[in-house]
């Protein structure tokens, strides 16, 4: 999952970024601009939807209002992604219908707990983390690192993504852990080749599939 950084993206910009990146493997691509108004993450939605041509799933970040507002302008946009202090997910669910995307950022036992009395069906995934300390999100909860992500993925009833200084290296240990994706930022949106960095960490993801898979055959 690349979630995009407009700062990070630079002169390149979100779009042509989120392109290079599709075409490098990413599989799921989330909007996050903490500073943009409706106005302008309808803008940088219509350039992704359209950098990403059908290939990968499209989320906006926090804001459901814009995800409603893209539909109605005929973007394609496959769901939400919501933290938890954003619109709640019963509401998020009711207003994009059964089969959007809804995922939620969670990180402590309370979180779960508060998931596990929800409708069942109401989110798809979580976003756990951070794994490391991380400059692309200044207000994120203390790190976890990946002892604390497989403590929490083992107690989880959906499945749970890896956010959060997340790097191609952190593949294998990851997906121990039992990660079902990882969610990066500036790993691909500061990279000099995002296709090249989307590869890479599609490469080592795969590769700690083969190497998990191998090993349990042994």
């Amino acid at each position: 999952m690349l979630v995009t950084d407009r700062a990070l993206c630079g002169i390149r910009g979100v779009g042509e970024t989120v392109r290079r990146a599709v075409d490098g493997g990413a599989g799921t691509v989330q909007l996050r601009d903490k500073r943009a108004g409706a106005g302008e993450l309808l803008r940088q939605a219509e350039q992704i939807a359209g950098a990403i041509d059908g290939r990968a799933a499209f989320v906006i970040n926090d804001r459901l209002d814009v995800v409603l507002a893209a539909r109605e302008r005929g973007i394609p946009v496959d769901g939400v992604h919501l933290g938890q202090g954003d619109v709640d997910v019963v509401r998020a669910r009711d207003a994009l219908g059964p089969a959007a995307v809804v995922g939620l950022t969670a990180h402590t036992p309370a979180h779960l707990a508060a998931l596990a009395a929800l409708p069942r069906g109401t989110v798809d995934y979580l976003g756990v983390g951070v794994i490391r300390p991380t400059s692309t999100k200044r207000d994120h909860p203390p790190a976890i690192g990946v002892a604390g992500f497989a403590r929490f993925a083992a107690a989880a009833p959906v499945p749970c993504v890896a956010i959060g200084g997340v790097r191609a290296a952190d593949a294998g240990a990851l997906r121990r852990a039992g990660a079902a994706g990882l969610a990066v930022v500036s790993a691909v949106c500061a990279a000099q080749d995002p296709e090249r960095a989307a590869r890479e960490l599609l490469a080592a993801w795969r590769n700690a599939g083969a190497g998990h898979a191998n090993g349990a055959g042994r």
